[in-house]
């Protein structure tokens, strides 16, 4: 019988692109699989040839020969059909057709043996919050933590087996992890759920753990934290989470940063802003004032005629960066604090002040209302 166009088998232009290819495929496999239609031969058959169609048309250079040539250029460069194409051209589909219908391609195929690790997990990974201070957070410092997690039992050494004695290997998969039976024309292969795919099972459990591994203990870790961190920065300490089974590797341990608010000190980046006041003379006049900075005091320079709400910058006094490539900036925000309580030899003083000025204090000021005209003209 003469093979179909493999374009009519999977229902695509020639034109099609490989997205196009691979999507009817999926199509096809999905439809005819032979789990949807039991002891259904036409379904087998064509589910056969819509993979046999795929395994040419998404490979570019068969494509290629096939659009040339035909079915007989396909003979000429050694292919041989359905019964000799190569499995992994459903490598792309396994998470769609492998996962749905509970069995993996590869062991279609001849996959044999056990995969190294089957049955066995790897440690969960742990997560905690350490609450720390700006100054902590600047500087870089080191905290001691305490946690609960699973650890390899020290009495079986996470084999789960009563010291001294062995594993046996399973009964119902004969230690290969799996089971097999035919579905269809394919051979399948399911995890073993006596074994859980470790191909031995535990005849003596180990009393310290219960045949499980692994123990609860608590512990207490030193944490480095870099200079630098920000609050909600997350640091990985590699293996630090719970032990793995029976020899796979541990997780590991995330530790979330919560930096505290400063009651002076406000944070954007790797800069800081405060704020400070100063008396009318000072921001008049001049002066130089000691601020405090999170590496001790400064002294900021405050120049004649400063206005209230005068934002100073103070090079190289904000936070490094976690590298420590640059550093930020401190700003200061300058507030010119009006004197009170005024007694009439210092009112006096104002009120010549002002004559020197030439300001009329007793007059209706104007000035705002001019400004505002001259914004909206």
């Amino acid at each position: 019988m003469a093979k179909r166009d493999y374009y009519e088998v999977l229902g695509v232009s020639r034109t099609g692109s490989a997205e196009d290819v691979k999507k009817a495929y999926r199509q096809m496999a999905l439809k005819h699989h032979p789990d949807r239609n039991p002891g259904s031969k036409e379904a087998e058959e064509k589910f056969k040839e819509a993979a046999e169609a795929y395994s040419v048309l998404a490979d570019p250079e068969k494509r290629s020969v096939y659009d040339r040539f035909g079915h007989e250029g396909l003979r000429g460069e050694g292919f041989q059909g359905f019964s000799g194409f190569d499995a992994s051209v459903f490598e792309d589909f396994e998470d769609i057709l492998g996962n749905f219908f509970g069995f993996s391609f590869g062991s279609f195929f001849g996959e044999r043996g056990r995969r190294r690790g089957a049955g066995r997990q790897s440690g969960g990974d742990l997560a905690l919050e350490i609450e720390i201070s700006l100054e902590e957070a600047a500087a870089g410092v080191e905290k001691d933590i305490k946690l609960t997690r699973a650890e390899t039992c020290p009495a079986c050494r996470g084999s789960k087996r009563k010291p001294g004695t062995e594993a046996s290997s399973c009964p119902s998969c004969g230690g290969h992890g799996q089971v097999r039976y035919q579905q269809g024309f394919f051979t399948v292969a399911r995890t073993c759920l006596r074994c859980q795919g470790r191909g031995e099972v535990v005849e003596s459990p180990c009393a310290t753990c219960q045949g499980k591994g692994r123990v609860r203990e608590k512990r207490s870790l030193k944490v480095r934290i870099p200079a630098g961190v920000s609050d909600g920065l997350r640091l990985r300490l590699v293996g630090e989470g719970e032990a793995g089974d029976e020899g796979m590797p541990a997780g590991d341990l995330y530790v979330t940063m919560r930096v505290r608010r400063h009651a002076f000190f406000e944070r954007d980046g790797n800069n800081l802003a405060c704020e400070i006041s100063i008396s009318f003379t000072q921001a008049a006049l001049g002066a130089r004032v000691e601020i405090p900075t999170l590496e001790g005091s400064e002294i900021l320079k405050i120049p004649p005629g400063a206005q209230g709400g005068e934002v100073i910058r103070v090079k190289g006094k904000g936070i490094q960066d976690v590298g420590g490539r640059r550093k930020g900036e401190l700003f200061v925000k300058v507030l010119v604090k009006t004197p009170e309580g005024l007694s009439k030899e210092q009112k006096a003083l104002l009120v010549k002040l002002a004559e020197l000025r030439g300001e009329d204090i007793e007059s209706v000021d104007k000035t705002v209302i001019h400004r505002m005209k001259n914004i909206f003209q």
